[in-house]
């Protein structure tokens, strides 16, 4: 079962993409905020991220760089999540290290479909 950790400040958010992704037979933890987010992906324990980049404590793209920086995640497979989708996004968050990105509110048939995409083989 494919192991993904959610990182994502909004309560709502989070309990239904969470549910969602179950529903779908992964696997899903939850971090708050990013400081969380980058001490649980350093586990090892996870085989995607989706990162918010709205977060308190650190933001999702300063989250994003740590996690990249970091030999033991640099290619965890991150997507962006964010509900502010002005031009240039996109290209912010894969210069930060994101592999994809997508925007909110959520279409799970396109978040799943990338989350696919990036899964290692096997997961």
């Amino acid at each position: 079962m494919p192991r993904i950790l959610l990182v994502e400040d909004n309560e709502m958010n989070r309990d239904m993409l969470s549910r969602r992704l179950t529903r779908r037979g992964f696997e899903v933890a939850i971090a708050v905020d990013g400081r969380e987010g980058v001490e649980q992906a350093s586990t090892g324990e996870y085989d995607l991220v989706l990162m918010d980049m709205s977060l308190p404590e650190i933001d999702g793209w300063e989250a994003t760089r740590q996690l990249r920086a970091n030999p033991d995640t640099e290619s965890l497979p991150i997507i962006a999540l964010t509900a502010h989708a002005m031009a240039g996004d996109r290209e912010k968050a894969l210069e930060a290290g994101c592999d994809d990105y997508d925007t909110k509110p959520i279409e799970l048939k396109r978040l799943l479909s990338k989350i696919e995409a990036l899964l290692p083989d096997g997961s």
